[in-house]
């Protein structure tokens, strides 16, 4: 947390239909709806969280990404960066505090790779869902689906990796995780952590700015993976691939699709990176068994939809 960010705070998802968003969000992926404003977003978060929320949906023509928030430890922190991003060159938004039901004022900007992203410090802290704070139960009853714990992180796809990674390392304080190369050394894919986590966000090299590839979510265990697994099926949800191991991170995943389109993963496990860890590198001829490490084979799906 060397620039004073601490973690992803939130992700807004455009879907086209916000009835049958919802069913998939709240009923099969299990988040909680906590509000809903005046332009039709709904709220949603996982129950471990202590914020009001971690994904807005907004109905839209096409789906895809709006934006992703990161939390800082305070509004200072939203100020130095946001003069070292103007700085760096990027074009800076400010968005009043209330915009967002229930948080503080945040400040967009556009990363190199084409992706809409901003800084926040306040948000309303309702707490954990149906646990609290003080005395608090192992896990909430009553919780939907496959039992989501928290918005983790987003993979994008997008152009000029070299320079988004300049940004998040030296103006926001990333470090560099993990990462796919070529025999040249050119990086074709990049996860970048805030913090102990295997990636709070990853790109991947793509001829086309500001794609959306998933949306990830945390489950605690491999077994509760698995139940996902038998919830897609239940409920006929599309299905990209899994439950698998990544080679990458080394997390256990599975991928399916909200009714938009919109790619969805739930894992559990995965790495941890202190920043004294050097980068852990990939070669690029080895992008299957690093994404897929049993089938060691990337589906074509994986690769080509993208929101």
């Amino acid at each position: 947390m060397k620039k004073g960010i601490m973690r992803p705070g939130h992700v807004q998802i455009r879907v086209l239909d916000l009835d049958e968003a919802i069913k998939h969000y709240v009923d099969l992926l299990g988040l909680i709806e906590t509000d809903r404003d005046a332009q039709g977003r709904v709220y949603l978060k996982g129950w471990t969280e202590v914020d009001k929320f971690s994904v807005v949906l907004r109905e839209a023509d096409t789906a895809g990404m709006d934006f992703m928030g990161f939390k800082c430890i305070s509004e200072d922190v939203v100020n130095a960066r946001r003069e070292e991003l103007q700085a760096f060159g990027c074009e800076v938004e400010n968005i009043p505090e209330g915009e967002l039901s229930g948080c503080g004022r945040r400040v967009r900007f556009t990363a190199p790779s084409g992706h809409a992203f901003e800084l926040f410090a306040t948000k309303e802290q309702p707490g954990k869902w149906g646990v609290g704070e003080k005395n608090p139960e192992a896990w909430p009853r009553g919780i939907k689906g496959m039992q989501a714990q928290r918005f983790d992180h987003c993979l994008l796809y997008g152009t000029n990796l070299d320079k988004t990674l300049d940004l998040f390392r030296d103006v926001l304080g990333f470090d560099l995780a993990e990462q796919v190369v070529t025999p040249d050394g050119s990086r074709v894919a990049q996860f970048l952590t805030a913090s102990m986590k295997a990636h709070d966000v990853a790109f991947i090299d793509h001829p086309e700015p500001g794609k959306f590839h998933h949306a990830s979510f945390f489950l605690e265990t491999w077994e509760s993976v698995l139940r996902a697994a038998d919830l897609i099926s239940m409920t006929d949800t599309s299905i990209d691939i899994g439950p698998t191991r990544h080679g990458l991170t080394h997390g256990s995943t599975i991928y399916f699709f909200d009714p938009s389109g919109n790619r969805n993963e739930v894992f559990c496990g995965g790495d941890y990176h202190y920043p004294d860890h050097p980068p852990v590198t990939w070669d690029v001829d080895q992008l299957g068994k690093a994404i897929f490490y049993h089938d060691r084979v990337l589906n074509e799906r994986f690769l080509s939809v993208l929101t």
